[in-house]
């Protein structure tokens, strides 16, 4: 019997003022890169090396009403700049590494975290806390990066929650591709989360996320309940 493969569409995110999509490749977000919040999840910012972890590519949605993810009772809210790739490679050097960014986004890494918590206590894998569907609301991107002193927020029904700026980076930028490109070649379509300040915390359905990157579109996603 003969079996049709069924077609199964690239994912995409918009560029902002262009009619045109960028095509996701991966998704690699890198841990616990702002020292706020490296401490906040009692862990010592000094002490290691970045490390990383993905999603699924069909993660990235853009912002609006979201579905409350299944299978949790704690999903938590990280605001973070996210960097798409235009090039790539294997072992790329420092400074030639922002020369491979097409452009940057405001993005939100949602975390089921009590799955997170279980994971770690078992150690088990994070995939099923960090890769669900629909967790990586992603604003449109624009071309190039934002200052490297911008800040960075996220507010919840008007309230503040998170803040902090790019220049509180542990890891910056061009040290983050060198090093992600050490452990798998980097190519264009690659997305990368860059970390989170502190804040972290709960969303509840039915509340409004507002992420913010000065000098780029804003994020705006409410969870239906």
């Amino acid at each position: 019997m003969t079996v049709d493969v069924p077609a199964v569409p690239q994912p995409t995110i918009a560029i902002a003022g262009e009619a045109e999509r960028f095509p996701v490749r991966r998704i690699f977000c890198v841990g616990r890169n702002y020292a706020d919040h490296a401490r906040e999840m009692g862990h010592d910012p000094d002490a290691e090396p970045p490390f990383f972890f993905t999603k699924p590519a069909d993660a990235a949605v853009p912002g609006g009403v979201l579905p409350f993810p299944a299978r949790t009772d704690d999903l938590h809210h990280e605001v973070e700049l996210v960097v798409a790739l235009g090039g790539g490679g294997a072992n790329i050097d420092r400074a030639e590494a922002l020369g491979l960014v097409f452009g940057s986004a405001v993005g939100l890494d949602l975390t089921r975290r009590d799955l997170q918590a279980d994971a770690k206590k078992l150690a088990r894998p994070w995939d099923m806390a960090k890769g669900f569907d629909a967790s990586a609301p992603i604003a449109p991107l624009t071309r190039g990066l934002p200052a490297t002193d911008a800040a960075i927020t996220l507010t919840i029904d008007g309230e503040l929650r998170q803040q902090g700026h790019l220049s509180d980076l542990i890891w910056p930028i061009d040290a983050l591709i060198a090093e992600l490109s050490t452990y798998v070649a980097l190519a264009p379509g690659d997305l990368i989360f860059t970390g989170t300040p502190s804040g972290v915390g709960p969303i509840r359905p039915g509340e409004t996320l507002v992420a913010t990157v000065a000098g780029l579109p804003p994020l705006e996603v409410r969870f239906e309940g």
